[in-house]
């Protein structure tokens, strides 16, 4: 129950178009973490094929893919979610924004690290491709369509194809 609770309050932050508690439980992040949060506990003990069971149905309901073996912090925010994958070594810390049709995807079938980790309160905008053992840095902000394929320090502001940075929020300190 406090996970549903947990996820309305976030909603209802996050998105203004929610008018009420009951239409965020329409959310499909609501229903593609609630499942990945039991997959999560059957994968951790070793029930793989459950696991994977729930998080395939998981993704047939909500149109979001999340593996079973991914790390997820608090206050995953999904906006829309549709065609949002989430690979199984990837690390999300918390209060992450993702926008839909955002992969957090590998570029190895080498069994190790292969997906990326994302740091605490990032936004990654709709479409965005964030591949392989990367990490993006605490505030970072991905814009729309980027793919980022190298680590990006905390504060920045990244854009385009491949990734650059345009901008890291640093605050004067004085002399």
């Amino acid at each position: 129950m406090r996970f549903f609770k947990e996820q309305i309050k976030l909603i209802m932050k996050n998105d203004p178009a929610i008018k009420s508690k009951l239409e965020a439980l329409l959310y499909p992040s609501v229903w593609a973490l609630f499942y990945y949060r039991i997959a999560h506990k059957l994968y951790i003990h070793h029930h793989f094929f459950l696991a994977r069971f729930l998080s395939e149905r998981a993704k047939k309901k909500t149109g979001i893919e999340i593996h079973p073996g991914a790390i997820i912090g608090q206050n995953l925010f999904i906006d829309h979610g549709c065609g949002v994958v989430i690979g199984e070594t990837t690390i999300i810390g918390n209060n992450v924004t993702l926008y839909h049709e955002v992969t957090l995807g590998g570029v190895s079938s080498e069994k190790k690290k292969r997906h990326p980790t994302i740091e605490d309160n990032v936004l990654i905008g709709c479409g965005a491709k964030i591949l392989g053992d990367v990490t993006i840095g605490e505030n970072s902000k991905i814009g729309a369509n980027a793919v980022v394929l190298n680590d990006i320090p905390k504060n920045a502001t990244v854009v385009g194809i491949p990734g650059k940075v345009v901008k890291l929020n640093t605050l004067y300190k004085g002399d």
